[in-house]
């Protein structure tokens, strides 16, 4: 017999909100009662080797270029008449090193074209390690 006629049950409803609370405060307090292990207490002794330092130390070689195309390789001017002889310049200054830095002293006024084609006599003459030189601005 159903005496309530035309009244629909509720569906019963789970309040999850309360649970989540109680979740984060287990969660804070086993986070604040963690011990954590501390490695940097371990002690260590490191092999040991022998070794001799090298003997040959690598130069690096100065280029320097003016804002009129003037290239001067280690402080002795270079006649450019093109991208290989410049790439033969380099190889002529580097002497026995295999793989020379190239420091790049160029003044801020030159052209941009000057600074790539020491940069491609240098991929010419096989050499890879190119730095820029700069200066500081007075403050």
């Amino acid at each position: 017999m159903n005496f309530q006629r035309g009244r629909t049950r509720e569906e019963p409803e789970i309040n999850l909100i309360p649970m989540i609370d109680v979740l984060l405060v287990i969660l804070i307090f086993l986070m604040v009662t963690t011990s954590y292990a501390k490695y940097s207490e371990l002690q260590i002794n490191l092999p040991q080797a022998g070794g001799e330092a090298s003997a040959s130390q690598v130069q690096p070689i100065n280029v320097a270029v003016d804002a009129t195309e003037h290239y001067a390789i280690n402080n002795s001017e270079v006649r450019f008449s093109g991208v290989t002889s410049l790439a033969a310049s380099l190889k002529k200054a580097a002497g026995e090193q295999t793989d020379p830095v190239i420091v790049i002293n160029a003044d801020a006024k030159t052209p941009h074209q000057a600074v790539i084609n020491v940069m491609e006599a240098a991929r010419e003459a096989g050499f890879g390690r190119i730095t820029f030189a700069t200066q500081n601005e007075a403050h």
